[in-house]
Parts: C-alpha cells; structure tokens; sequence
C-alpha cells in the first residue's frame, strides 16, 4: 500500500515469515521497524556506545538475565520465549553482533538456559524463565572485556562502568521502576521517536526488518537446540 510500517513484536511468527516481510522491504524502499524497545533503552543505548569503544577480539562475554510472571505456553501468541523473551534474544543481538552457534537447555516452555558463540569471538549466556513477576522487575546484564574493563546494567536503569579495574562511571535514576521515566529508559517512546525521524530523514532504524528477522532466527535456533540436544549453527539468509 505504499506505507512504512511499525509493528509489535515478534516481527512475524517465524524467520521464514520475517525474511519474506524483509524483502518486500527491500523491493519497495519502505521502512519496516519491529518495536524491540530494549535497543532503545538509556542503559542499552550506553552498552552498545561502549562496546564499540573496543577491539571486537577483545569482547569476553555477555551475561543476560530475563524473566516475567507466568506464561500460558499453549500457542505462539501466548508462548514465553516468543512473546517475552525475544526482546532479550533480539538484545543480545544488538550489543554483541551476530551469533554463530547456540546450545540450550530448557524446563518445559518456562525456562531457558541458552549458550551463545557471536561470530567476533565473544560468548554469552541467556537465563530466560517465566517464574517471576510483571510487576516487579528483575533484569541484569554484565559485559566483559579483556582487561579488567567490565559493564552492570540493573533492570534497564541503572549501569556501572569499570575499565583497566577501576570504576569510572555510575548512574541510577531517581525511580525504583524504568516505568516511571519519560520512555526514554524503557525504549517505548524512544523507539517511536526515532521511527519517525527515519521516516523524515529517508533512513533506516536499529530495529528494522533485517535485524529482527536476525533475531528470529536466533529464537528459532533456540528452540531447534532444546528438541536436538545439540550445538545449532545459526545461519542468516542475506
């Protein structure tokens, strides 16, 4: 119809699903963004400016902690890892790059413990489960560099830098909950914003069609590795 489109996540209920949406993308010059407000957030938007600050051989590992109230697991829509987790899939995408290989373990569709191998070299951990609360919120990231530099980020609020083993920076705003800022540190009105801008300014989102399929297909591989018991190479249509 000639529109750029903005929709919830997931981008669409598979990779395959995804790919399709991306090239139709792709052949109309439309912007297609998926709303993966993780890659909006202050503390994110930080992580990803000071993981660039370094050699890519020397990023170790990346830690990623995730969890909600209880899922009903019965259908896609109402699944855990699809409609929940995925922004922390998607999150671990943006900050460290694309993955190679994933390992997962999993109890029933409640919870996940998921390997990652990026394809720089780093590796990364995923803790996923469902035996939580909506309400209160419970999120942590930890990035490792070599050289003792080393960043915490607490329920998508509040970080803590350290570099060659010091401490260099701290920030925790003024609310027990990121719900209660301006959007900006939950990523839901940044994302908007910023889908709007690239609308004005003819160019392309964090978000957009071609890294959420990306993401798709990590969840996929996920879940591929928890039926096989194996080692899942994840490979990425261009």
């Amino acid at each position: 119809m000639g529109y750029p489109v903005y929709t919830e996540k997931p981008p669409a209920p598979s990779s395959a699903a995804a790919l399709e949406v991306g090239r139709v993308a792709k052949e109309t010059g439309l912007l297609c963004t998926t709303a993966f407000k993780k890659g909006y957030t202050v503390a994110n938007n930080r992580a990803r400016d000071w993981i660039e600050g370094f050699n890519p051989g020397d990023l170790y590992s990346l830690s990623l902690d995730y969890a909600s109230a209880h899922y009903a697991n019965e259908s896609p829509r109402s699944s855990f890892l699809l409609d929940f987790a995925i922004h922390f899939i998607d999150l671990a995408c943006y900050l460290l790059g694309d993955v190679e290989q994933v390992f997962s373990f999993a109890k029933y569709e409640d919870a996940y413990a998921v390997s990652l191998k990026f394809r720089n070299g780093a590796v990364g951990s995923l803790n996923r489960n469902d035996g939580r609360s909506f309400s209160v919120p419970t999120e942590e990231i930890e990035i490792s560099v070599r050289g003792a530099s080393f960043m915490t980020i607490h329920n998508s609020s509040t970080w803590r830098i350290s570099e060659n083993g010091k401490p260099c920076e701290w920030r925790e705003p003024p609310t027990f909950t990121s719900s209660g800022d301006s959007g900006n540190d939950t990523g839901h009105l940044a994302e908007i914003v910023d889908f709007f801008a690239a609308i004005q300014e003819g160019r392309t989102t964090r978000s957009n069609i071609a890294e959420s399929y990306k993401s798709m297909e990590l969840y996929e591989g996920i879940r591929t590795s928890v039926r096989s018991g194996r080692v899942v190479d994840v490979m990425y249509e261009i």
